[in-house]
């Protein structure tokens, strides 16, 4: 018996010193190998929530020029907010149940810094507000009447956000005082952007004017960090858009980055995120969410609720709208 357990342990002994040497061996081949298939990092890149080409493209247009993440981002997402006829976003957003547009937004940068305002009124622009908070407070959040104050201060200019178009529409709508949310591509409310500068430092930015006809006071997940927009410089960033309280139970951007971290793709990391909530959901269709995400090497990815969310990218490879799979497949 002794002999036997003799010459079994000096058997493994000895495969354990020839097997030792070669795996050795391949685990430094496949580490070679591997390094020479690891796709080179995509940098600048530059990506948001829906077809918003004329915001990649100012956003690209800061980053070509060797601008930083966090400019391009600003930059991009102004463009929406100047634009009146986008009616979900900044001047010209449509307003709330009693008449009043009021506008949500934040930005995160590279370094973890971020800035948000809530219930905004009268300011074009409140990315640059929260940009304003960011750098200019000790705080994360200002709201409603502080948050205006504080942008009159900072040298913003009050302005009339109610357009022609959008006070017809607040007309109309009182006739019946309906409140839906509808599920279609045009249920865009948000646009969410994220992009990665030259230097591979990543930053994002979100701004809205909220689910139109919304309850006085209503805020959605777009202002809320973590919620409608999260960054991490190590990892990646995410951003979401849709019915935001759906996206807050699950603080849906950091969920989404933190998947990214433990290694999931940003597309799978997207995926998850929204079977997160379809199973807080069961069965339930009557809304929509949209999520987008980029991690550290510029990979992207996206995924919804209902088919119709698409997102857009630039970068040196061009300019492309990116459609993304759903959870509810097309009939």
């Amino acid at each position: 018996m002794k002999r036997r357990k003799f010459l079994k342990n000096s058997g493994l002994t000895a495969a354990g010193a020839l097997s030792a040497p070669i795996l050795s061996s391949y685990s430094n081949e496949m580490e070679e190998s591997n390094k020479d298939v690891k796709k080179a990092a995509v940098r600048p890149i530059t990506v948001c929530t829906w077809n918003f080409k004329n915001a990649t493209a100012k956003s690209w247009e800061v980053l070509q020029a060797g601008g930083s993440s966090l400019d391009a981002v600003e930059q991009g997402v102004r463009v929406e907010e100047a634009d009146v006829t986008n009616e979900t976003v900044g001047k010209g957003g449509r307003p709330d149940r009693d008449g009043n547009v009021t506008l949500d937004a934040c930005i995160m940068d590279k370094d973890g810094n971020c800035g948000s305002v809530v219930y905004l009124q009268n300011i074009a622009h409140p990315v640059s507000v929260a940009r304003k908070v960011m750098e200019e407070t000790p705080h994360i959040i200002l709201a409603g009447r502080g948050a205006e104050k504080f942008a009159y201060e900072q040298g913003f200019k009050k302005e009339d956000l109610l357009t022609e178009s959008t006070r017809k529409q607040y007309e109309e709508w009182k006739k019946t005082s309906k409140y839906e949310t509808t599920i279609n591509i045009e249920n865009h409310d948000t646009i969410g952007m994220l992009a990665i500068d030259k230097n591979g430092d990543i930053a994002g930015a979100c701004t809205t004017s909220g689910m139109a006809y919304k309850v006085a006071g209503r805020v959605g997940d777009s202002p809320i960090i973590g919620a409608g927009l999260f960054v991490d410089n190590e990892v990646g960033g995410a951003t979401a858009t849709g019915v935001g309280e759906e996206v807050i139970r699950t603080v849906g951007s950091f969920l989404i980055v933190e998947l990214m971290r433990q290694g999931m793709s940003p597309q799978k990391a997207c995926e998850e995120g929204v079977k997160r909530i379809m199973k807080k959901n069961k069965d339930r269709k009557d809304f929509q969410i949209g999520f987008l995400a980029i991690n550290k090497q510029g990979e992207t990815g996206g995924y919804c609720v209902h088919p119709g969310f698409t997102y857009r990218q630039y970068t040196e490879a061009g300019h492309e709208n990116v459609p993304v799979n759903s959870f509810y497949q097309k009939n």
